[in-house]
């Protein structure tokens, strides 16, 4: 059986602010997020194009609406196609804007598709089908924030994903399991997506967790992230001086004395 994904080898470099090194056979080709790129040995070109290649017959039009739907959802709306236009083995390396783990996944090995958060992907062999995929619930559509768009991951190759803090994978054989929604990184289709209320109207307004939960049940593979970027950017702006954060004058001794002083 011919396969539909480029075959490409791969290696995870570090451990707290990970990167993974893809590396391409002559005339193999990675398709990326726009930026995702650390650096690319000699050989290999790379070309902004609108869409992931999947379906190179599509056209102009099938790629325009594709394109539209990334736009609407605050993606860009290229892609970046890496390729080996040499006769040896050459590679590109891919790495998130913010501390955490990538997660590489074959997608033969899950039925020949993932689900996962929006801001999640990071890369793929050439031939895998990356779409948005909005969950049509009425409940989710409306509270569900970070969870409410999804991008759906097609293909048989590997596909690299990206967790922020520390990655956490839950098997689900039939339990119920509940996240906060930006907490979520992927999951496999036989798991049912939701979200509902986080517990009281006390809980809800006092307990600091959020209005909804995502509830996931099923049977089927989740992974799970310990620190979802939104989290992070939160708690620097709340402690951003521009932003009428505190001014702690960390790392010296006069603080923001200091940087008065120095004219900043």
């Amino acid at each position: 059986m011919s396969r539909r994904c480029h075959e490409v080898d791969y290696e995870i470099i570090g451990h707290s602010m990970q990167l993974v090194e893809v590396e391409l056979d002559p005339n193999e080709t990675v398709v990326a997020e726009a930026g995702a790129m650390n650096y690319l040995e000699q050989d290999i070109s790379f070309e902004a194009k609108m869409g992931d290649g999947s379906e190179p017959e599509s056209g102009f039009f099938g790629k325009l609406m594709g394109a539209g739907k990334r736009a609407l959802t605050g993606e860009s709306i290229f892609m970046t196609h890496f390729t080996n236009q040499g006769n040896q083995k050459r590679k590109v390396a891919f790495a998130a804007p913010y501390p955490g783990t990538i997660l590489a996944i074959d997608l033969a090995e899950y039925g020949g598709e993932l689900i996962c958060q929006k801001d999640s992907f990071l890369a793929a062999a050439l031939g895998t089908r990356v779409t948005m995929k909005f969950n049509r619930r009425l409940g989710t559509g409306f509270f569900g924030g970070e969870g409410f768009i999804l991008q759906s991951l097609q293909g048989d190759g590997m596909t690299f994903i990206h967790a922020g803090g520390t990655l956490v994978k839950k098997e689900l054989r039939g339990e119920t399991l509940r996240v906060d929604t930006g907490c979520l990184v992927g999951f496999t289709p036989g798991i049912d997506y939701d979200i509902e209320r986080a517990g009281s109207l006390k809980s809800m307004v006092f307990g600091g967790e959020g209005l909804f939960l995502a509830t996931l049940k099923g049977h089927g593979t989740v992974w799970l992230q310990s620190l979802p970027f939104s989290r992070m950017a939160d708690r620097i702006i709340a402690n951003a001086p521009s932003a009428g954060g505190s001014d702690r004058g960390e790392g010296s001794v006069l603080g923001g004395l200091g940087r008065m002083l120095d004219g900043r």
